[in-house]
C-alpha cells in the first residue's frame, strides 16, 4: 500500500486520519466537497493530495482513483437528523454512489477498501453485549443505507481485492474539522461555555470510540496482511457509557462544580451498545483513548482559542452547515 484514497478526508475523522497516514508513510489523496473548509487539512504537505468535488462525479471518482492502493471510505451525509433533511440527498451520495465506487476502485486496481459503516446498524438491541453475531435491525434510513453498502461490498471481495467493514461507535474528541453535534462533544460545549449540561433522560447508552483511536484502526487495517483482514466485518468502540454518566465525567474533567447537571425529560430513552471483543481477539486493536481523554482534548483547545464561537457557528454542526448552504 502506498498511496490511499480517503473519500470524506477533510471531514472530522478525516482530518485527523490524512496527517497519520502521511506519517505512516503513505501517499494520501483526499476526494472531499469541502464544505466545512479547506483549512482543515495543511495541503502544503509532501505527498498530500486534495481533490475538491462530489462522489457522485464518476468521471471525477476515476481521476481520483488513478494510482491509488487503497480506499478509505469515510464520506457520507452523517448521522440520522443531518440525513433526513433530504432523504434522496442522503440516498444519492450514501448508498446510490457506493457500488459505483467500488467498481472503479477495482477498475482502477485498488487492493484494499475499508468501510466506514456505523454500529446504528444494529438498531436497539436488549443483550447487553452487541456483537457481530446479532442480527442487523437500522431503525432509520441512514442506518438501513450503511447496512445495505456493507452487503455490496461483501459482494466484490476477493484475494486480489480485499474489503473491510468497520462499525464505528460514536466518535468523540478534538479535530481541526470539529463536530460539536456529538454526545461527549456537545456536553463538553455547553460545560465549558453555558456552565450547564442538559441531561435529556440520561439512562440512555451511548457507545464511544475516541478519534485518536478509530483513526489509528484505519491506519492499521492498511498495514496488515489481506489475509487477517480480508471480508471481515469488526464493530470498533470502547465506553459504553450512560448520558449521565457522560455529564459528570464532563463536569470532573473541565473541573468546575458549579457546572450544572440539569435533568430534562425526554420520550427517547433507547439505549445503544456495542461489544468490541471480536477485533482485539482477531487483530489486537484495543482502543487506549477514554472518555475523559476526549473531553480534556476538547478542554484544551478551547482554553487554546482553537473553537471560537462554539455555540453559535453552523460549521460545527452538521446540519445546520447543510441548511446554510442548501445541498443538493
Amino acid at each position: 500500500m502506498k498511496r490511499v484514497l480517503v473519500t470524506g478526508g477533510a471531514g472530522y475523522v478525516g482530518a485527523v486520519l490524512a496527517p497519520k497516514l502521511l506519517n505512516a508513510g503513505f501517499s494520501v489523496r483526499v476526494l472531499d466537497l469541502c464544505i466545512y473548509g479547506e483549512h482543515v487539512l495543511d495541503t502544503s504537505q509532501e505527498h498530500l493530495e486534495l481533490v475538491k468535488g462530489d462522489l457522485r462525479d464518476a468521471a471525477l471518482v476515476d481521476r481520483a482513483l488513478r494510482d491509488c492502493d487503497a480506499v478509505i471510505h469515510l464520506a457520507c451525509i452523517s448521522n440520522d437528523p443531518s440525513f433526513e433533511l433530504d432523504l434522496e440527498l442522503g440516498k444519492s451520495i450514501n448508498f446510490d454512489c457506493f457500488r459505483p465506487l467500488v467498481e472503479a476502485s477495482k477498475r482502477a486496481g485498488v487492493q484494499r477498501f475499508v468501510y466506514a459503516s456505523s454500529s446504528s446498524v444494529y438498531g436497539v438491541k436488549k443483550e447487553d453485549k452487541v456483537t457481530e453475531t446479532l442480527p442487523r435491525e437500522p431503525l432509520t434510513d441512514y442506518s438501513r443505507f450503511k447496512a445495505l453498502c456493507e452487503d455490496v461490498l461483501l459482494e466484490y471481495q476477493s484475494p486480489e481485492f480485499t474489503t473491510v467493514i468497520v462499525r464505528p461507535a460514536t466518535v468523540c474528541g478534538y479535530s481541526p474539522r470539529l463536530r460539536l453535534d456529538l454526545t461527549v462533544n456537545i456536553l463538553t460545549n455547553h460545560a465549558v461555555n453555558n456552565r450547564k449540561i442538559r441531561v435529556f433522560g440520561g439512562g440512555q447508552h451511548r457507545p464511544n470510540i475516541h478519534i485518536e483511536d478509530i483513526t489509528d484502526l484505519y491506519v492499521q487495517l492498511l498495514q496488515l496482511p489481506a489475509g487477517a483482514i480480508g471480508g471481515k466485518t469488526w464493530n470498533a468502540g470502547y465506553e459504553n457509557a450512560s448520558v449521565e454518566e457522560i455529564a459528570h465525567t464532563v463536569r470532573g474533567v473541565v473541573g468546575d462544580e458549579n457546572v450544572e447537571i440539569a435533568h430534562e425529560p425526554t420520550d427517547d430513552l433507547r439505549s445503544y451498545r456495542i461489544c468490541s471483543e471480536k477485533i482485539e481477539r482477531d487483530i489486537g486493536f484495543r482502543p487506549s483513548h477514554t472518555i475523559s481523554d476526549a473531553v480534556q482534548d476538547l478542554l484544551t483547545a478551547f482554553e487554546a482559542g482553537k473553537i471560537p464561537d462554539s455555540m453559535t457557528d453552523p460549521r460545527y454542526f452538521n446540519i445546520k452547515t447543510m441548511q446554510t448552504l442548501g445541498l443538493k
